[in-house]
């Protein structure tokens, strides 16, 4: 008999943002006393709801049952920065760009279908237009540096036959209002999403073809049962025949990869509304995206009504917690350092008052690698998303739901050929060096 017992639950550290700005939804109740199912998910960010989706779209007959840690759009999916990226976007490489001319092709089409899905959603269930715009994005350079990096990633989507376009400082100015930055490389594939409206979208869709969904809900443990699994919470059971693990870096939390996994925290804080004053003084366009061209650098978001109001959101500074879980202390510092690098880029808002500020947890793998795999008969997971909470995750709940369904496609052959997750030096030497690097690296970004 196999039993998996959580040793921890996710704790976020402040607000989640992107739902508070949007209108209050109703709670849905927590799980209580016994039910059973044909399918349960562990997790209702972009990995189980679109696994949800994807096993209703296979076989709309499924009892299909999603059992999440917090509220819809409260854990982790409303403190993503909402890019959803198509092109390569390695985080651990100095330009973004990946291993290999046919890898990141093979990625970059398994990133549009993943894109795709995420708009024909956005069409099925009647997601406001605002929540999800194919507007491209911008890898934004302050420094010679940056410029290099840029220039280094476009030599590589040029290599891959990529539509993209420099931008020189007056492009830049023109967008986003500010003079701080020295150029830009645009990619016109990305679809930049209000993370928390798509997946409370995609959740209430969802629901009107049957799924349940039971929020405050975190999965205590897991263990085999006669015809299936049963999961445990605090107030109820479920028993299920299969189960999809879609909870990211806290697979590890369920013993699964242990000493494998990456667990780094970011930071990030959204601006009070912009007066009508303010957004005369900044200029630029309403809405638009920076990544910075370095991936240890700070990312920008300028977001309008139709996202939840007119508001900047700024995100920066990493630190490994193999807990995955942020102190006070820790946000603090982190608030500190966005505040200089806000009123850096945009002096004419000086002082613009942060409303809220977060700190949200991202899974990496030394190599690079997801888990989208059954670990166990009838278990299978879609984690591990490698800092690209929208797309990569949208892509293993896919190929997790096919998988369960005894589907093969390109993207389950795309997962499943990957290696393991590369083992991580022992504790406490793996924090210690992870944080050492992390700050090295941040130093050496500073400017971006």
């Amino acid at each position: 008999m196999a039993r998996h017992q959580a040793v921890r639950t996710p704790v976020f550290n402040g607000p989640a943002g992107w739902s508070v700005i949007l209108p209050p939804v109703a709670p849905r109740a927590r799980l209580e006393g016994s039910t059973g199912c044909d399918v349960a998910i562990v997790g209702g960010g972009f990995a189980g709801l679109s696994a949800a989706r994807r096993l209703h779209q296979i076989d709309p007959g499924l009892d299909v049952l999603i059992l999440d840690a917090a509220r819809i759009s409260e854990g982790g999916t409303g403190r993503n920065s909402g890019f959803m990226i198509d092109l390569p976007h390695e985080l651990t490489s100095s330009d973004y760009a990946g291993s290999g001319d046919s890898h990141d092709r093979q990625l970059t089409r398994l990133n549009r279908h993943a894109i795709d899905f995420a708009a024909q959603a956005v069409a099925e269930y009647a997601i406001p237009e605002g929540w999800f715009q194919r507007s491209g994005k911008i890898n934004a350079a302050a420094s010679a540096a940056g410029l290099a990096a840029n220039e280094s990633y476009a030599r590589h989507l040029r290599d891959l036959g990529e539509a993209h376009e420099m931008l020189d400082a007056r492009a830049m100015r023109e967008i986003t209002g500010t003079g701080y930055y020295k150029g830009g490389l645009y990619t016109p594939g990305t679809a930049m999403i209000q993370p928390a409206g798509y997946v409370q979208g995609l959740a209430a869709g969802l629901e009107r073809g049957g799924v349940r969904i039971h929020e405050n809900a975190p999965v205590l443990t897991i263990e085999t049962a006669p015809q299936g699994w049963r999961l445990a919470t605090a107030q109820g059971e479920v028993r299920a025949q299969r189960v999809i693990m879609a909870n990211n870096g806290h697979l590890e939390s369920f013993g699964f990869k242990r000493g494998r996994l990456m667990h780094i925290m970011l930071n990030a804080c959204m601006t009070e509304e912009l007066s009508p004053e303010a957004i005369r003084a900044l200029g630029g366009q309403e809405c638009w995206g920076a990544t910075p061209s370095d991936p240890m650098g700070t990312t920008v978001r300028r977001i309008g009504p139709a996202q939840g109001g007119n508001r900047i959101v700024i995100r920066q500074g990493g630190y490994y917690r193999p807990q995955m879980r942020t102190s006070a202390a820790d946000l603090d510092r982190l608030v500190r350092q966005m505040r200089r690098k806000f009123d850096a880029r945009f002096p004419m808002l000086k002082g613009l008052r942060f409303e809220y500020c977060w700190s949200g947890h991202l899974c990496l793998s030394k190599n690079g690698v997801s888990v989208m795999r059954e670990l166990e008969p009838g278990l299978f997971a879609a984690c591990v998303d490698n800092g690209l909470g929208t797309t990569r995750s949208t892509l293993t709940g896919i190929g997790a739901a096919e998988m369960l369904c005894g589907r093969s496609s390109m993207i389950t052959e795309f997962f499943t050929a990957e290696a393991e997750p590369g083992r991580l030096p022992p504790h406490p030497f793996d924090t210690i060096g992870a944080n050492a690097y992390m700050r090295w690296k941040e130093w050496q970004s500073r400017l971006e």
